[in-house]
């Protein structure tokens, strides 16, 4: 790898030091190559930096303007800012030691008036981007198109009730996929950041749900006819901007899929921070998309149940971790998703190195977590006491259920004899003591 030091000349590359470390620059518990579970950390966590918040973050808030300018920012106009941003990104990707970035269209390529004249500038982007991948070896996990900001969709954009800003997110879209091919992307995600209502007194949800899968299926048409073999994800999420969103959580855009002939092209791009606001827990939107063969990458953050939107925090918190790394675990691990770090500095957090800290903290977090849910497999006693409160389903009117084989009248016959009074204990407290113990 090639790297170099404009941007962030006070800060070497981030080394693995162990626990014993008080260096506030260094990993205390990822290292990269160590094995667990058969794969080193690397290829288990694929961490990713995501391009809006990291390089273009201004630290605004529902109730305050940006207050925070990066240097790479400065520039005489937007595309030497462009340029510049695009270097800051990858010399702190190649000294943080991740192994991939992620964008949007809009992230590092100005917008403008002209659509010709949008693309040509964002192609300009990608050629550099190409050109940094090539020199330092990080890779892109994914791309997408920023449907959401420009004033255009704020109706939506596949929900639009204007025919011309569905064909204009369409164009935007078909770009996008473009460019992600092109960069080698792994997969290509779809946030319907308004593709949802303010009242009903407007909206027609049958019609726009439609238009939502038409603008979908175009896609995968495209990506067909591209050879693009990256995945296709829909990342949940409830509300905020709009009252409500057609991607509320997993099931209902597993719903979705099914209803609208989807379900074998996309996978689930499951974030934390949207799991708080649909009032679920991350464990519980992983292990709804991992039950029904949907987890595909992970927006690695936390959010604040105290504050009633998207705080995007970087994650720290051990327990939350550990609950995702298991259900990934359990799942067969990543294959074209990772853990992407959409998350952002707090508004007072306001110099460079500041990135570092946080990346590293959420970096060393799911390290831990990793190992934590690698030993709560190899021991066993979590999926044994889960195995024995389903013990009753092993036996042979249990498989004759399952299997669709038991009638009615069986089942009666069965509650005539049985007469059934209680069940055994969920040993819940047991679980949880468990759980404490591999803290």
């Amino acid at each position: 790898m090639t790297q170099s030091d404009t941007w962030f000349p006070n800060v070497q590359n981030i080394s693995f030091e162990g626990s014993d470390s008080r260096n506030p620059l260094a990993f205390t518990h990822y290292h990269a190559d160590e094995m667990v579970a058969g794969k080193t950390m690397r290829d288990h966590l694929r961490f990713t930096v995501c391009y809006w918040h990291a390089m273009r973050g201004t630290g605004a808030d529902p109730f305050g303007v940006g207050c925070r300018l990066m240097p790479w920012s400065v520039a005489d106009d937007e595309m030497q800012a462009a340029h510049q941003t695009m270097d800051a990104m990858f010399e702190f990707v190649t000294k943080l030691g991740a192994p991939f970035w992620c964008f949007h269209d809009r992230d590092i390529a100005p917008e403008c008036d002209d659509l010709a004249e949008t693309n040509a500038k964002l192609d300009e982007m990608i050629d550099h981007a190409d050109r940094l991948q090539e020199s330092t070896g990080v890779r892109l996990l994914w791309g997408t198109a920023c449907l959401f900001t420009h004033p255009r969709y704020m109706g939506g954009a596949g929900t639009s009730p204007s025919v011309d800003v569905f064909a204009h997110a369409a164009a935007q879209v078909k770009k996008a996929i473009e460019v992600t091919h092109r960069l080698g992307g792994e997969g290509y995600v779809f946030w319907g950041g308004r593709e949802g209502y303010d009242t009903l007194l407007n909206t027609d949800m049958r019609r726009e749900g439609e238009h939502l899968a038409r603008l979908l299926h175009l896609a995968v048409e495209h990506k067909q006819a591209l050879g693009f073999e990256g995945q296709f994800y829909i990342e949940p999420k409830p509300c905020e901007p709009s009252t409500h969103q057609y991607d509320y959580d997993a099931q209902s855009c597993h719903a979705f899929l099914l209803k609208h002939g989807l379900v074998d092209h996309f996978k689930l791009n499951i974030e934390a921070n949207h799991a708080t606001l649909a009032g679920h827990t991350f464990q519980h939107e992983l292990d709804y998309a991992a039950g029904h063969d949907l987890l595909g990458s992970i927006d690695a953050n936390r959010g604040d149940p105290l504050l009633g939107w998207d705080t995007d925090q970087f994650p720290t918190d051990l327990r939350d971790a550990t609950m995702a790394m298991l259900v990934v675990l359990r799942s067969g691990g990543f294959s074209t998703g990772g853990l992407n770090f959409d998350a952002k500095l707090r508004r007072q957090s306001t110099d460079p190195v500041d990135l570092f800290y946080a990346h590293i903290g959420g970096m060393d977090t799911f390290a831990r977590a990793l190992k934590i849910a690698d030993q709560i497999i190899q021991d066993g006693r979590l999926d044994e006491l889960m195995r024995l409160r389903y013990v009753s389903w092993d036996s042979d009117l249990g498989r004759s259920i399952e299997a669709g084989n038991a009638s009615m009248a069986e089942l009666e016959a069965h509650a005539m004899k049985t007469n059934v009074q209680a069940i055994d204990s969920g040993r819940q407290e047991l679980m949880e003591n468990l759980l404490n113990g591999y803290f």
